[in-house]
């Protein structure tokens, strides 16, 4: 029997999207607990002595880190947090990223702390610059961060240019009321679209390879998601790829992601789209937790692979996805003393090491399956038996009327 041309279709776009998906994580404090001695273990106890080559060897094959302007400058309470990164931690991070043969993130935060919707601050060198000078400013900063990393041989891949930028960035100086942050208002679009402008000028000059990320956070308010990006494509704000965060403990179940990622490729369909944080706990819930899903994936290892398989199997359904990448996976007490050797404050209950053994989770096995569907078809029977179509979620079809993934004869299978 001959292949049917709509299969015969379906072979060829898995083959040729095969170099383009991407799965890892944000790792940009793994030199810290590096330097602390942590003990990293695999899953059954082996010890680990290159995390990077480890993750590589679990199949994943990109790295994300954040970069501030000057962490010195952040608060005590932020340092405790993690805030460190500076340029020089970056580059030899990087630099270890691109020689391990992985790609890499690199996300800039235009602060000299966290960045995100609550929190967008101008870091201090910049406070006193208006507008114009600003949008030079941050050409020029891009332009020699990407400099300094193109030299050392750790070019990224992807930038972000900005963290959670939702509601804008560089607001002015930490406390400002000139709610720079409110998108009802015209100015505020204009400025921020002219410094994200900026932003990408330098990306594209220094690196003109590389792919840069808008990075938003709003997936539980699809409308608000897709205002902002209407906004880039009317400003012709220059970007490749839509960024997002989800977190289940804040953006509630996968039919929210799901929802949300179906009407940004409904209105952006020439945008690829990249979940560029997520993360769910193996043990205890993650601070601030609004959303609490336990009765469908519990605080175990058990419950935080489950998760990761139905975040997959959810992202497979999306063929404009081709990134997922894990938040802070190398978080690891383990081996620590936690009264005078710690890296942070407090303990983050979603890595994919267990603090208490140092030991792998299974979801961090379980990820490399995002690349799955990509790595081509490796067979096709000709036999008419067994040959009904079956969704993801094990749903019986006669066969597939919508573009997605779905399963025939042990295959996933990609309907374009």
């Amino acid at each position: 029997m001959k292949i049917p041309k709509f299969l015969m279709a379906a072979f060829l776009c898995v083959n040729s999207l095969s170099a383009q998906e991407y799965v890892g994580g944000d790792i940009s404090l793994l030199p810290k607990y590096e330097q602390h001695g942590a003990k990293y273990f695999d899953h059954d106890g082996h010890p680990v002595t290159d995390v990077i080559a480890f993750f590589k060897q679990q199949g994943l094959n990109s790295m994300r880190v954040r970069l501030f302007v000057n962490p010195e400058n952040a608060s005590a309470t932020d340092k405790g947090q993690g805030v460190c990164q500076d340029l020089d931690f970056v580059k030899n991070l990087a630099k270890r990223i691109k020689t391990a043969g992985m790609s890499l993130i690199l996300d800039l935060h235009y602060s000299d702390s966290w960045a995100d919707p609550a929190k967008q601050w101008t870091p201090k060198a910049w406070e006193q610059l208006n507008d114009e000078r600003l949008y030079t400013e941050i050409y020029k900063y891009t332009v020699d961060v990407l400099q300094e990393l193109v030299e050392i041989g750790a070019t990224p891949d992807f930038i972000q240019t900005g963290n959670e930028i939702s509601y804008g960035m560089l607001w002015g100086k930490e406390g400002s009321q000139d709610h720079r942050c409110y998108i009802g208002n015209t100015a505020n679009w204009a400025r921020f679209t002219t410094l994200l402008k900026r932003a990408a000028q330098a990306c594209r000059e220094i690196c003109p390879h590389a792919k840069i990320i808008l990075h938003t956070e709003r997936t539980l308010q699809p409308e608000v998601q897709e205002n902002f990006y209407q906004k880039m494509t009317e400003a012709s704000v220059d970007y490749d790829i839509i960024g997002l965060s989800y977190y289940p403990a804040y953006h509630s179940t996968l039919t929210s992601l799901d929802k949300a990622l179906t009407a940004l490729e409904n209105k952006f369909s020439d945008k690829k789209i990249m979940i560029v944080e997520t993360g769910y706990p193996y043990a205890w819930p993650v601070g601030g937790t609004t959303y609490d899903l336990t009765d469908t994936y519990p605080y175990s290892d058990a419950g935080q692979e489950l998760f990761t398989k139905a975040l997959i199997a959810t992202l497979h359904n999306h063929q404009n996805v081709n990134g997922l990448y894990w938040w802070f996976p190398e978080a690891n007490e383990n081996g620590l003393d936690w009264m005078s050797n710690r890296v942070t404050d407090s303990w983050y209950n979603a890595p994919l090491f267990d603090n208490r053994t140092g030991r792998a989770t299974s979801a961090l096995s379980a990820l490399k399956s995002f690349l799955q569907p990509t790595s081509g078809i490796t067979a096709l029977s000709t036999s008419t038996a067994n040959s009904s179509w079956y969704t993801l979620q094990g749903l019986r079809i006669n066969r597939p009327q919508s573009s997605g993934l779905y399963l025939m004869q042990n295959q996933k299978i990609l309907i374009r």
